[in-house]
């Protein structure tokens, strides 16, 4: 075997190092950062109409369950938290949690504590990470 090709075959098997949160912070700021089973992965902002469908969701919804606009009330519904949830970081394109488990909304840059609900757009570009990697983190 060549030494090229035992080069590429130590790549493949040796583990890679796992992201960390300083590696969120390294990343270009026009960039969605998120690490996902130890895997950073960074996507463009939302297309505008991702952004309206999520924007129009956000007022729907958070009108009669956030602001008590006719609705239950009780809840808090944010657009795109930056969730820290174990070692994941994940950035949803809506959440919302129980004023009765969150009683106080939170002053930081992120949250720790799991949301009651999540929202995900499904763009062609992030469809695959939010089925299959984020998915089972909110699960």
């Amino acid at each position: 075997m060549s030494a090229a090709a035992t080069a590429a075959r130590q790549r493949k098997s040796s583990p890679q190092p796992r992201a960390t949160y300083q590696d969120v912070l390294d990343a270009p700021p026009h960039r969605v950062a998120e690490i996902v089973d130890g895997v950073l992965h960074t996507n463009p902002r939302p297309a505008m109409p991702h952004a309206r469908a999520s924007s129009s969701l956000g007022v729907k919804i958070g009108g009669p369950f956030d602001h008590d606009a006719g609705g239950p009330g009780g809840w808090w519904i944010i657009d795109e938290p930056e969730l820290h949830l174990g070692e994941d970081i994940l950035v949803p394109d809506l959440a919302g949690w129980r004023r009765e488990r969150m009683p106080v909304y939170p002053d930081a840059a992120y949250c720790t504590l799991a949301p009651d609900w999540v929202c995900e757009i499904l763009s062609p570009s992030t469809r695959k990470l939010d089925l299959h990697g984020k998915r089972p983190v909110y699960a």
